[in-house]
């Protein structure tokens, strides 16, 4: 039987091995131009690269690299334009750009791929994708963190209640509670720079997985593509994916800090908390029910950690057992990146837009503050600190007063001073002084505590590593 046009066509590119084509069926489990087209740029860049490359070190003439360069920047033109036939049976990016190079260019096309396989160029175009995101991971993270810092800045001074297990534990400031976002948020900021830093490294010209007996230059085609360095190991060049994984990883823990904080928007809008106000621009309404606000944008963010953790699991999985050093499972690593990419950049955007429209509602911040007998433990320390108690004695008082308390229907700043010395006589009436959530807010001054005059401190800080006026 022979081969169709377009098995000939593919079988062009594997060259005199095979006599036909592909079966149908082999044909679609094989090909990845339908994901991998989105590294076309990467593909053109490391393409010109290469060339040039070659040509600087005599192996190319200077006719067919100009020729190569020029008809690469068609094959560019054309795909941007929405006109490039991109073909099945062509499989990927790399056989889809190469074989548009010799429509246009002819038999220069041709010579493109000396000294080069599709491993070395997959895993440089893959690597410069990832790396693109790491940019703008990095961006995304801080344009969320200034939105949060704004946040800070307005509410350094506005109480409000810090959980344990959610429950109410003592009482905290609102700039304290988003200054925590930024600080988790900076750390996945670090994780993504230090990835980036780490896969900066090209693996062009490592070939196949041996290298090349032509005498390329590799370091000229890492610092032509803005890498650091060459990869120094060809077969370790082809078979990592490290950088991919690394990207999911820090990925994983960034999108689990947005899911944290859209669960507690969720809980915060609601009717039963009313803690904070979000805009019609990140809420939708109900079909049935006309009073319903419903937060689904964080509710969707919140579910995307699944997505992207799901992504960072079957790459790993992928990964596990594959022994060196390319193997066409590693085919399947670029639709787990792309989607965790696209999932974590709309996150991290609809994050800063909600952040930044958020009220919070300074009246109910206040009186939740004040309940739940917050100022307890202010109770208890005031107890060591003022009557010498130990604190293990200190903390079985305070428990008796708040069950005091609690069985009378009122907060311990209710308590008369006489049902305070009921249980230790050596009460005075300044402990009032620190009962008062205000006060008790002002009184956590150590470093990285939330007294509104470290908040600030730290706005500051914040403001001054990210550039804000």
């Amino acid at each position: 039987m022979s081969a169709s046009p377009d098995t000939k066509a593919a079988n062009q590119m594997w060259g005199g091995r095979f006599a036909e084509g592909p079966d149908a069926i082999m044909t679609a489990i094989n090909a990845s131009i339908g994901f991998d087209k989105r590294l076309y740029a990467q593909d053109i860049a490391g393409s010109r690269a290469h060339a040039a490359m070659l040509a600087a070190q005599g192996i190319l003439s200077n006719k067919d690299a100009e020729a190569i360069g020029e008809g690469l920047l068609t094959v560019l033109s054309e795909i941007e334009g929405g006109n490039f036939p991109f073909r099945v049976e062509l499989e990927d990016i790399h056989m889809n750009v190469e074989a548009r190079l010799k429509e246009i260019i002819g038999e220069p096309a041709g010579r493109l791929h000396t000294a080069r396989s599709r491993n070395d160029q997959v895993a440089v175009d893959f690597r410069l994708w990832v790396r693109a995101q790491c940019d703008a991971a990095i961006d995304g993270l801080t344009a969320l963190m200034a939105a949060f810092v704004r946040q800070a800045e307005a509410g350094a001074d506005w109480v409000m209640p810090g959980f344990t297990h959610l429950q109410t534990a003592q009482p905290v400031t609102w700039g304290h509670h988003m200054l925590a976002y930024v600080e988790m948020f900076a750390r996945d900021r670090s994780r993504f720079e230090d990835a980036r830093r780490r896969m900066n490294e090209c693996p062009l010209g490592a070939a196949a997985l041996a290298g090349t007996s032509f005498p390329i230059d590799r370091h000229a085609t890492a610092a032509a593509l803005g890498f650091d360095r060459p990869t120094a190991n060809s077969l370790d060049s082809v078979s990592d994916r490290d950088f991919a994984l690394e990207f999911l990883s820090a990925s994983s823990i960034c999108a689990m800090h947005l899911s944290r904080f859209a669960e507690e928007l969720v809980i915060w809008s609601s009717a039963q908390f009313r803690f904070v106000r979000l805009s019609d621009r990140w809420t939708t309404g109900s079909s049935i029910m006309p009073q319903k606000k419903n937060p689904d944008a964080a509710e969707l963010l919140r579910a995307k950690l699944g997505r992207i953790l799901g992504a960072t699991v079957a790459l790993f999985t992928i990964m596990k057992g594959l022994p060196l050093t390319y193997s066409k499972d590693m085919q399947e690593d670029k639709e787990q990146v792309f989607d965790a990419a696209d999932s974590l950049m709309l996150g991290l955007a609809a994050m800063t837009g909600m952040v930044g429209d958020m009220n919070a509602n300074r009246p109910v911040l206040a009186q939740a503050a004040a309940s739940g007998f917050s100022t307890a433990t202010d109770l208890a320390d005031w107890l060591v600190r003022e009557l010498g108690l130990p604190f293990r004695d200190a903390h079985h008082v305070t428990g008796t007063l708040v069950a005091m308390a609690e069985g009378k229907g009122c907060d311990l700043p209710d308590l008369s001073l006489s049902d305070m010395q009921s249980v230790h006589a050596g009460i005075r009436a300044d402990v009032f002084d620190v009962l008062g959530v205000e006060n008790s807010v002002r009184s956590r001054r150590s470093y990285g505590g939330t007294a509104p005059d470290q908040v600030r401190a730290q706005v500051a800080r914040w403001k001054g590593l990210l550039g804000l006026s």
